[in-house]
C-alpha cells in the first residue's frame, strides 16, 4: 500500500470522483456564534410569565392587550422590539399590537423610535419603567384629590359623607407625600 500525502496508508487508488476531497479550514474562518443567555432560555416557560405576570396586572386594572406588550417589552433584554416581533412573541394581530403600544405610549409607558430610513417603529420601556407606574399612580390620586375636595364642598364638610370624603382626601395626600419621599430615598439609593 502506498502512502498517501497525509501520512495513513490508503490504497492505490485515485479518489472518488463523487467525494471532492476537502479542503483544510480556511486559518481565520469565522467561529459559529456561540448562544447568549437568550438563546438558552425556554421560550414556553418565557410565554409562560408573560401570561402569568399580565394577569396579575389585569387583575390590578391594566387593560389586557397592553399589559401583554408590557410584559413582552419587560422580558426582552434590550427593552426594544418591533410591532411584528410583538405580533411574533404574543401570538397576536398587528391591530392588536397596534392599540396595545399605542395605549402605552399615551400612559408614558413606552416611547416609539423610528429607524432612519424605514417607517419600521421601534417601541421602547423606559429603565425606570416601575418609577413611571408609581408616578401614574401618584397622579392618579392627585386627580382624585382634586375630584374628592369638591365633592366634601358639594356634600358639606360637617355631613357624614363629607367627613368621609374628607378623610379620604386626607388619606390620598398623604399616600402622595409619602410616594413622592419614598421616590426620592430610591433615587438617593439608586438601583
Amino acid at each position: 500500500m502506498a502512502r498517501t500525502h497525509d501520512g495513513d496508508r490508503g490504497s492505490n487508488q485515485a479518489p472518488s470522483a463523487e467525494a471532492p476531497p476537502t479542503s483544510p479550514p480556511a486559518p481565520f474562518a469565522e467561529a459559529p456564534p456561540t448562544p447568549g443567555p437568550a438563546d438558552s432560555r425556554d421560550a414556553g416557560a418565557v410565554r409562560a410569565f408573560i401570561e402569568g405576570f399580565t394577569g396579575l396586572l389585569t387583575q390590578a386594572g391594566f387593560p389586557r392587550t397592553p399589559a401583554r406588550i408590557f410584559v413582552a417589552l419587560l422580558t426582552s433584554d434590550s427593552s426594544r422590539l418591533t410591532a411584528a416581533e410583538l405580533g411574533e412573541i404574543l401570538k397576536t394581530s398587528p391591530a392588536s399590537v397596534s392599540g396595545g403600544v399605542r395605549y402605552l405610549i399615551q400612559v408614558g409607558l413606552v416611547t416609539a423610535e423610528g429607524e432612519p430610513g424605514s417607517r419600521r417603529q421601534h417601541y421602547r420601556m423606559p429603565t425606570d419603567v416601575w418609577e413611571e407606574i408609581v408616578g401614574l399612580r401618584d397622579r392618579q390620586f392627585a386627580r382624585w384629590v382634586t375630584e374628592l375636595r369638591d365633592g366634601v364642598i358639594a356634600l358639606g364638610p360637617d355631613t357624614p359623607a363629607g367627613a368621609r370624603m374628607a378623610v379620604t382626601v386626607r388619606y390620598f395626600e398623604f399616600l402622595s407625600a409619602e410616594m413622592s419621599n419614598l421616590l426620592a430615598r430610591w433615587r438617593e439609593r439608586g438601583p
